[in-house]
């Protein structure tokens, strides 16, 4: 009988691992696929191509991709979200914020964008959640909060002392969008809208600004830097970093639950910094590096409910 149990024991165990691994799969393959779209960001504009170049690869072809979809839940409504929330989303968490964000790889590496903009969007929803969401912050979470405000001074004292002006800008770039990002997750919570139906809107809402690009002769600019370099941007922002990305980590919530899933974003910045050295060839500072470890510490703590 004992035997028997423990067989049983061995059974459930199993059937329950294989749920919980490919959720850890696809955290972490989403995680690397954000991690790509960073490093693809920064590949993109220093071989030419503008953060508005970058801005058509990363939403023009999954909206095309996206439109039947919403134009069969019902384009009057958007998919129920409603325009005048759609367009904030669109601000918060689509093209505007992303066009800001690429803005600031222009003037700063790409390890401060990749640590700072996820730490404040950290910091911001941490922030949002108890101001306006009512949620009870956790001592453990406060301190984590405070720990990552830490590891970005220490990458900000990189920006004053090695890189000048240029780079508090390039920082507070990332800080803002970081913060936008934190209110669009808020605004999610508080409308109750998945984000899988707030990416659709968003890549869909974001074609209206194709024509003005078209206008201004932008397709002929990226066509003069090649084929070759423009398939490589619309796989990392278009597919990537974007809904294959987004579909990963919806899997990983779904197989793991919120909290648990709540550590692969975490690991963007350490993998953004290492496919950058690796891709790109540009190691990580002695300050970028500290700053990463203490911003991790910070992550962990922020994430512990007690």
């Amino acid at each position: 009988m004992d035997q028997r149990t423990s067989g049983a024991d061995a059974l459930i165990h199993g059937k329950d691992a294989a749920p919980a691994l490919l959720g850890v799969v696809c955290g972490l393959s989403a995680a690397l696929f954000w991690a790509l779209g960073f490093a693809g960001t920064r590949h993109g504009l220093k071989i030419g191509f503008t953060p508005v170049d970058l801005l058509v690869h990363r939403y023009v072809w999954s909206g095309i991709a996206f439109l039947p979809l919403v134009l069969r839940a019902g384009i009057s409504d958007l998919c129920g979200i409603g325009w005048g929330r759609g367009l904030v989303l669109m601000v918060l968490g689509g093209p505007v914020m992303s066009l800001i964000s690429y803005t600031g790889f222009l003037y700063v590496p790409l390890g401060h964008g990749s640590v700072i903009q996820p730490s404040c969007a950290t910091l911001g929803g941490l922030l949002l959640a108890a101001l306006f969401l009512k949620e009870r912050i956790s001592a453990s979470r406060f301190v984590g909060a405070l720990v990552i405000v830490g590891g970005l001074g220490v990458i900000g004292a990189e920006s004053i002392g090695h890189i000048g002006a240029d780079g508090v800008q390039g920082d507070l770039i990332f800080v803002l969008t970081g913060l936008m990002f934190a209110g669009f997750g808020a605004l999610l919570r508080g409308w109750r809208v998945s984000a899988v139906s707030a990416a659709l809107v968003i890549n869909v809402l974001s074609l209206l600004l194709l024509p003005v690009y078209l206008l201004s002769d932008g397709l002929a600019r990226i066509m003069a830097i090649g084929i070759s370099e423009n398939a490589i941007q619309a796989l990392a922002q278009g597919v990537l970093a974007g809904p294959a990305a987004l579909y990963l980590y919806a899997v990983s919530v779904q197989r793991l639950g919120v909290a648990r899933a709540a550590v692969f974003p975490a690991c963007v910045p350490a993998l953004t910094l290492l496919t950058g050295w690796l891709l790109l060839g540009e190691p990580p500072t002695m300050l970028q590096a500290a700053g990463l470890v203490t911003v991790l510490c910070g992550f962990y703590l922020a994430q512990r409910q007690r």
